[in-house]
């Protein structure tokens, strides 16, 4: 499956000042994108995206999804019994799966760029 984006965790030796406002629980977590699948999100490749963890969603919300064990950020919507995760870069199309094959892990609360 080519989703376009790709995650990787923050390297503990990284040091992330984050407002509190933005660390909205213990459950808040930072992961770095890689990919653009997302460009129209204003969400680029080295980004840091910040999570709360969740194991579901809303449809609309932006989330850190696992489908048949890859992972990835994509706007979340449901249709009976499937979910839909929509990239917003118009060259690919939406991952369509059943319900039971995602795993949601988090729902993204705030975007870093370090230029």
């Amino acid at each position: 499956m080519t989703t376009g984006v790709r995650l990787e965790p923050v390297e503990v030796s990284d040091t992330l000042g984050v407002p509190a406002e933005l660390a909205r629980s213990p459950d808040t977590f930072a992961l770095r994108v890689r990919g653009d699948s997302l460009i129209e999100e204003q969400i680029r490749d080295g980004d840091l995206i910040l999570l709360q963890s969740a194991p579901a969603a809303r449809d609309g919300d932006m989330v850190v999804a696992v489908v048949r064990g890859e992972a990835t950020v994509k706007r979340f919507s449901r249709e009976t019994g499937r979910v839909l995760l929509h990239p917003t870069d118009e060259r690919l199309a939406p991952i369509v799966a059943e319900e039971e094959d995602v795993e949601i892990r988090g729902v993204v609360v705030a975007v870093i760029r370090k230029y």
